[in-house]
Order: structure tokens, then C-alpha cells, then sequence
């Protein structure tokens, strides 16, 4: 008993970026798994990508094919693939056609011929490309079972991990087959608008835990890459945040002291304001701060290229430059055309594990919400994110751009997300006295007092400072004193309004 269970729970790695860490770490070995997708979703890439990992990592390989298309015609298609190579062909990975086989002799004759490939080639992988064709030939729906459940006694015995590649079918659809594998993987190829999404979905995988719902994947030059949707894969954080104790400086003197002593490490903080209101140099100053002070920092945005920042950055007196050649800081320019959500958050992640980072500026919140092509997921892809962020111990500044820029409204791309930092910024141009000025105002700080008062935001060559403080009334919300009741009469009718007294000369 022992025995069968060790051998059950053996992994066979896909090595396709992020579809291990949706399966748990890879398919079972012995296990048949159905790969299931309308034409041009990816199965045949999917399936070569698969098998050229095992290969390439001392397994064995036979690729069947039960379509009319030319193998060479096929191999060629792969070659620009940056996982094909052709040293395993012939040796580790044999490509076979079977038409002639299944269209002459049936079902009994292809289990045959595949009984024979993976005992004179003692392969430890098996795909079957075309499994649509075999269940056409079968001259009934019986004959059919009976090939599935003998082809996986076949492989379970030996120890072969199979992979029967299928046009897809819709959900609502239960075939025989789907019931008698272990796994079934879905391939899907969407048209949201004018954009065309991939997406994979795991619908069945005995034996093994995995990230349910659906997955977006890409299909580049390198093969293809999924992306884990992150409030699946984060949902459990890789640590549990502590109680806050020490703080990051913001590097404002005034705006420290408006804060009790700068930020809580570890935390996220959002701020908000129009274009032009300072926001970015704000997060600028943040994080050169924190580069002078030893601290691994990090930039990611959608609009501005590093070096227009670093520009940006010099005209207020920092040194940017000298902080990214030192190592203390790191540029990510990410131009928002047709982005994958989860792809930024695995980016970013991806390069606080590499520096250990642990100052953020995420600059732009709205590049994320044009990056996802399901708009009920922001808020909670934004929790898992910035829970994961925490539990790094990283101090993140979000900057969100809003868009009215006077008069008493705010209106946000990303509904909600406040409730989710815990400090919230906000500045704003306001008119005062015939000019255009900058204010600031915070309004929340989570564990913490805060100053309230309205301040003045200063912006010149000596670096982004905090003014005096506003003796207005209503700077920012912009109302008005309450207007005298029109006068009505007793029966509720309106009253013409007091003619004004003719001047004499």
C-alpha cells in the first residue's frame, strides 16, 4: 500500500511557466489527461512544449498523431519556438502518424500500435494529437469507453503519462472519455470587445489539489506562458503581517511630521489626485529617500519612461541615476497596451524576490484596470496584491489619478481600493487668491494619528516640500454658505420676488 501511494503522488512537471503552479506542481505520474480546445487555442503547442521539458530532462517521448498534417510540416511550425531543439528527435522524442492505422484496422489496431510505441521506445510520455478522429471511427459509443479504459490500464500500469489532445466541447457537454481520465484541461481563445483573450481552465484533476476558475495564457516565440489569476494563487499570503512597528521616512520633513513620524513599514498607501498635482514626484522623493538610505527600491509605471523620470526626478534634486547605478533602485516601464492583469503582479513580484525590495511606487493604478478583461476581479485581485506585498514587508505608495480636476466630486478608476491601504493622500489644485494652488490633505492613517489641516504644496528645484496651512473655508470641497428660504405665502404659493426702489437722481 505504501508503495502504490508513493507512486501515485510522483509529479511530472509540465515545464510550462505557471501551469505547474496551477496543478500543484505538475501532472501524475501514469495519469491520462485530456487536453481539450477549439483549433488554434495552443493543444499541439501545448502538447510539444510538454514533451520537449520531459525529454530534455532524461524522460522518454512518443508523439502520435491521428491527423492528416505532415509531420515535417509540424516540426517545422515548432522550430521557432524557443523550447524545440532537434537533438531528442529520433532518440528521446519519436513522432508517429497513426491515420492510416486508425482509418484501416480501428480502434483495437491504434491501442495496438500504441501498446507497441511505448514498450520498443520505453516511453514515459505519451501524446495522442487528434483524439476527435478516434472517437469518430468508433462504431459506437461503447467501443469508444472501452478503448479509453484500456489505453489507460495500459499507462497506469506501465507508469506513462499521457496526454490526449481534443476539440474542445462546451461545458454543458459530458462526453465518456471525460469521466474516465484523471484530468481535463480546457484551452479557450475569446473575443472581449476588439480583444482576443486565452484563457485555460482546469475542470477535472483527480488525485491533487489545484487553482480552480479560470487562467490566462500567452503564446510567444518562448512557447506558452500562464499566469495564475492572483487571487487564487495569493490567496493564502506566504507570511501573516506583524503589528507595525518601525517607520519609513517619506523624505518630506513636513509630511513626516504631518504623519507621526513617516509611514508604517510594511504598509500601503494611496495617493490620490489630478494630473499635475504632484503625485508622482511625491512617490519620486519616496523612494529616493529610501535609496539613500540603503533601501532596495523599486518603480513601476505605465506612462513615463525611466528616462523622462529620471529627468523629473533632477529637476527637484534628487539622483536618480546615481541611485540606479548603485543598485539602490530599479526602473520597470510597462506601456499599457494589451497587458495581462496577473503578468504585471507576477513582474513586479518577481523583481521584490530578486533585490529584495522594500519600497514600491506603483505609479498608475489605472494601467491595472485596463489590463484586465473581467472588471469584477480589480478589488480582489488589489487585496491578494497588496496582502502579498505586506507579508513581504515591502512599504508600497500607490499614485491614482483622478479625474475631475476642480469643484467639490472625486471620482476614481478603482472603486474601492482605499478601504484596502492604510494611509490615503490627497492632493489637489485648488484657486486661491487669483492663482493655481497645490494642497494636500490626509485623509486616513490606519494605527496612527495624523495632522488634519489643509497644507500648501511647494514644487521647485529645492525638492517637493509642505507649506503653511490653509485659512479658508471649504478649499477643497469647494461649498457654499446655505441661501435664505424664497418667501412663499401662506397657501405655499410663490411670492413675487421685492421690486428694487427706483433711483432718483
Amino acid at each position: 500500500m505504501t508503495a502504490v501511494a508513493a507512486h501515485s503522488l510522483q509529479r511530472i512537471p509540465s515545464g510550462v511557466l505557471g501551469l505547474d503552479a496551477i496543478l500543484d506542481g505538475g501532472f501524475l505520474q501514469g495519469g491520462t489527461y485530456i487536453i481539450a480546445g477549439m483549433p488554434g487555442t495552443g493543444k499541439t503547442i501545448l502538447g510539444n512544449q510538454i514533451c520537449f521539458h520531459h525529454v530534455a530532462h532524461g524522460g522518454r517521448a512518443v508523439y502520435v498523431t491521428l491527423l492528416a498534417e505532415t509531420h515535417g510540416r509540424l516540426l517545422a511550425h515548432l522550430r521557432g519556438m524557443a523550447f524545440f531543439s532537434e537533438e531528442p528527435l529520433a532518440s528521446a522524442l519519436h513522432y508517429v502518424s497513426a491515420y492510416r492505422v486508425l482509418t484501416g484496422e480501428g480502434l483495437t489496431g491504434l491501442l495496438d500500435l500504441l501498446r507497441k510505441l511505448i514498450r520498443e521506445h520505453r516511453a514515459s510520455m505519451l501524446v495522442v494529437d487528434g483524439l476527435v478522429s478516434a472517437s469518430a471511427s468508433a462504431p459506437n459509443e461503447l467501443a469508444f469507453k472501452e478503448f479509453i479504459h484500456e489505453l489507460n490500464t495500459l499507462v497506469s500500469v506501465i507508469g506513462c503519462t499521457t496526454f490526449l489532445l481534443t476539440n474542445g466541447h462546451s461545458p454543458e457537454d459530458v462526453h465518456p472519455e471525460h469521466t474516465m481520465v484523471d484530468g481535463l484541461i480546457e484551452l479557450t481563445d475569446m473575443l472581449i470587445g476588439v480583444r482576443a483573450v486565452r484563457e485555460l481552465i482546469v475542470r477535472k484533476f483527480r488525485g491533487s489539489a489545484h487553482l480552480r476558475g479560470r487562467h490566462v495564457f500567452q503564446i510567444s516565440p518562448q512557447g506558452i506562458t500562464v499566469y495564475p489569476r492572483s487571487e487564487a494563487m495569493l490567496a493564502d499570503p506566504i507570511a501573516v503581517p506583524g503589528e507595525y512597528k518601525a517607520r519609513a521616512l517619506v523624505g518630506v520633513p513636513e509630511l513626516d511630521g504631518m504623519l507621526r513620524g513617516g509611514l508604517q513599514r510594511g504598509s500601503a498607501t494611496l495617493i490620490m489626485g489630478p494630473s499635475g498635482s504632484g503625485k508622482t514626484l511625491l512617490g519620486l522623493q519616496f523612494l529616493s529617500h529610501g535609496a539613500n538610505q540603503g533601501e532596495p527600491s523599486l518603480y513601476f509605471g505605465f506612462y513615463e519612461s525611466p528616462p523622462r523620470l529620471m529627468g523629473k526626478g533632477e529637476s527637484i534634486g534628487l539622483d536618480m541615476a546615481g541611485a540606479m547605478r548603485g543598485g539602490m533602485l530599479e526602473m520597470i516601464w510597462q506601456p499599457p497596451v494589451e497587458l495581462v492583469l496577473d503578468a504585471l503582479a507576477v513582474k513586479i513580484l518577481s523583481a521584490i524576490r530578486r533585490r529584495g525590495v522594500q519600497r514600491l511606487l506603483i505609479d498608475g493604478l489605472v494601467g491595472f484596470k485596463e489590463s484586465t478583461v473581467h472588471p469584477e476581479r480589480i478589488n480582489r485581485f488589489f487585496a491578494a496584491f497588496t496582502n502579498e506585498l505586506r507579508a513581504l514587508d515591502v512599504t508600497t505608495v500607490f499614485t491614482e489619478e483622478t479625474r475631475v480636476l476642480f469643484g467639490p466630486e472625486i471620482e476614481t478608476p478603482v472603486k474601492g481600493l482605499s478601504a484596502l491601504v492604510e494611509n490615503h493622500l490627497f492632493l489637489r489644485q485648488v484657486e486661491w487668491k487669483g492663482e493655481l494652488r497645490r494642497v494636500l490633505a490626509i485623509l486616513k492613517t490606519r494605527e496612527s494619528g495624523h495632522d488634519p489641516s489643509l497644507r500648501e504644496v511647494i514644487i521647485n528645484d529645492q525638492g517637493w516640500h509642505v507649506g503653511a496651512r490653509f485659512e479658508g473655508k471649504a478649499v477643497l470641497t469647494d461649498s457654499r454658505l446655505p441661501r435664505p428660504p424664497k418667501r412663499r405665502g401662506s397657501g405655499g404659493a410663490k411670492l413675487p420676488a421685492r421690486k428694487k426702489p427706483r433711483r432718483t437722481e
